[in-house]
C-alpha cells in the first residue's frame, strides 16, 4: 500500500463541511489502495511542492503565480451554491448591514481587510472590481491583512473594517451552517467570476495517473451522495492551468487602469 499527502484544507469550515471533506479523502485514499502521510508541520505551500502529494486543493492565484508548472492540476470543482456554479465562482463584497454608504464609490477611502496578499477571492477579484473606482492609485483609506476569511468577516461585525471580498463558496457555506458569523452583515456587490479552487497533484503525476484521480473523486461522490449535497458538490470537471489564465488578465486589468496594488 502507498503512502501519500492528502489534505482538503480551502474549506476547513463549517465543521459539517470539514467533515464531509474528510469522508470524501478517505473514501478516495481507500479506493486507490493509499494511506495517508501527516501533513500537520506542513506549511501550504510545502504541501502543495511536496513530491508525495497525492491530492489537495490551491487557490487559483498563487496556481497561476507561485506554483505555476510545479504542479499537476487534477481538476476543479463544480459547485451548485448561491453565486457559484459551472466550476466558477466569485466573491461578495461585504459591509455591515447598517453602514449608510450603498454603493462601491461611497466606500472610497473607508478601511479594507484582505484574507492574504495571494488570495484570488480576496485580493485579486477585489482589486480588479476596484480599479475603475481608485484616485490616483488608491480606493481605501487602509488595508488590513486578516489571514482567512472567516477572520475578514469578524473585522467587518467588530467594526475593524468597512468592506471585506469572500469567496462565494465559503460565504454560502457559513451561511447554511455558521449564521452567526454572517449576521449583521450585508452583499453591497459581487465581483468577476473565475474558476473555482483547483485541485492539485505533485509535479510528476502523468496524464493517466491525474484522470484516473479525477475518475476516482467523481466515483466517491456518488458513493457518498449526502457528502456531495453537503459540500453542493455535484462533480470534479476536467481543467488545466490554462482555465486559470483569466486569474492573470483580470490582474492586468487592473495593472492597466493604474491599481496595480490594493491600496
Amino acid at each position: 500500500m502507498t503512502q501519500h499527502l492528502a489534505e482538503l484544507l480551502m474549506y476547513v469550515a463549517p465543521e459539517p463541511i470539514h467533515q464531509a471533506n474528510e469522508r470524501w479523502l478517505s473514501q478516495i485514499l481507500e479506493q486507490l489502495g493509499s494511506t495517508r502521510l501527516d501533513a500537520e508541520e506542513l506549511s501550504l505551500m510545502d504541501l502543495w511542492l511536496s513530491p508525495h502529494l497525492l491530492l489537495t486543493q490551491t487557490c487559483g492565484y498563487p496556481l497561476m503565480t507561485a506554483l505555476r508548472g510545479r504542479v499537476r492540476v487534477i481538476g476543479r470543482p463544480r459547485y451548485e451554491l448561491p453565486d457559484s456554479s459551472g466550476g466558477n465562482h466569485c466573491s461578495l463584497l461585504l459591509t455591515r448591514a447598517d453602514d449608510p454608504r450603498r454603493t462601491l464609490s461611497a466606500l472610497r477611502g473607508s478601511r479594507g481587510v484582505i484574507n492574504g496578499e495571494d488570495s484570488n477571492s480576496g485580493m485579486n477579484l477585489l482589486r480588479h472590481r476596484l480599479a475603475p473606482l481608485h484616485r490616483d492609485g488608491q480606493f481605501f483609506a487602509r488595508v488590513a491583512i486578516s489571514g482567512s476569511h472567516r477572520e475578514s468577516l469578524r473585522w467587518l461585525r467588530d467594526d475593524l473594517a468597512d468592506l471585506a471580498a469572500i469567496d462565494s463558496v465559503s460565504f454560502a457555506y457559513l451561511a447554511q451552517h455558521a449564521q452567526a458569523e454572517v449576521a449583521g452583515l450585508r452583499v453591497l456587490a459581487r465581483t468577476a467570476f473565475s474558476p473555482t479552487l483547483p485541485y492539485i497533484a505533485a509535479a510528476d503525476t502523468t496524464d493517466v495517473q491525474a484522470e484516473q484521480l479525477r475518475q476516482v473523486m467523481n466515483q466517491t461522490l456518488k458513493e457518498l451522495p449526502e457528502v456531495a449535497e453537503t459540500l453542493g458538490l455535484q462533480e470534479v470537471l476536467p481543467a488545466s492551468e490554462s482555465d486559470y489564465q483569466i486569474i492573470l488578465d483580470y490582474q492586468r486589468d487592473a495593472e492597466a487602469l493604474g491599481y496595480g496594488r490594493l491600496r
